[in-house]
């Protein structure tokens, strides 16, 4: 757990507290930990259960494969949190993560992010306090711990001093800057380069012009034709 809270602060509630800070405890995120611009507190779910066994699931009402996290149990946990702030459960079925909720979610002081386990957790605790469903893509993990890690990564690096360019994280991908488009290819020395495979890439010559102007239309070019091949769906979305 934090000592001192930092201006953009998480509260975890899970199973395996053992899991973070994980891979978020290295490179910029975890420069930034260590300069308290975000910091995480833990919340060990199955403390809360009250029977000797520490029970945290049960199975399901109406039958079926697997076992359901108890909503009373998850209750305790969350109120235990002293600020919980915006709150979200992450699950396959929620709305899916993308750049401007990333935006929006690093914008807030404090979250807590629960994660499930076994087949899910009872829908009454859901309703009770709240919580929004956020989903990191169509597919289904076996528990809810890296995805909290991978939205908790994505907001990270859009805190005030983390990113070293303030420029970086508006031309990347989705970002308003680029209209939403994916982003362009990038290249750096040297500029011929023979692969192994005894094939000779050279960069475009175009980035090796000095002119800002053409170049900033390459770029442009190169990310429409990218989107249009990859993600058509976002040019519905450009202006």
């Amino acid at each position: 757990m934090a000592d001192v809270f930092a201006p953009w602060h998480v509260n975890l509630l899970t199973l395996f507290p053992e899991m973070f800070p994980g891979s978020l405890g290295q490179s910029l995120s975890g420069r930034a930990l260590e300069r308290n611009i975000w910091s995480f507190s833990t919340f060990n779910i199955r403390e809360f259960a009250t029977d000797k066994h520490k029970t945290v699931d049960d199975t399901p009402f109406g039958g079926g494969a697997g076992m359901v996290m108890r909503a009373d149990v998850i209750e305790k946990s969350l109120l235990a949190v002293p600020n919980p702030g915006r709150k979200i459960y992450l699950s396959p079925r929620g709305r899916v993560l993308n750049q401007e909720i990333v935006q929006g979610l690093a914008a807030e002081t404090s979250l807590t992010l629960l994660c499930g386990r076994y087949e899910g957790v009872d829908q009454r605790v859901l309703d009770a306090h709240g919580f929004e469903e956020i989903s990191i893509g169509d597919y289904v993990l076996s528990g809810g711990e890296p995805a909290a890690m991978i939205l908790m990564d994505a907001c990270i690096r859009l805190l005030p001093g983390v990113m070293g360019n303030v420029d970086t994280a508006g031309e990347e991908s989705f970002s308003p800057k680029t209209g939403g488009l994916l982003e362009y290819p990038h290249y750096t020395r040297p500029a011929d380069w023979e692969s192994a495979n005894g094939s000779l890439y050279s960069v475009p010559d175009v980035l090796l012009s000095g002119h800002h102007g053409d170049v900033a239309k390459w770029r442009r070019q190169m990310s429409e034709s990218i989107t249009a091949q990859r993600r058509p769906e976002l040019l519905n979305k450009l202006p």
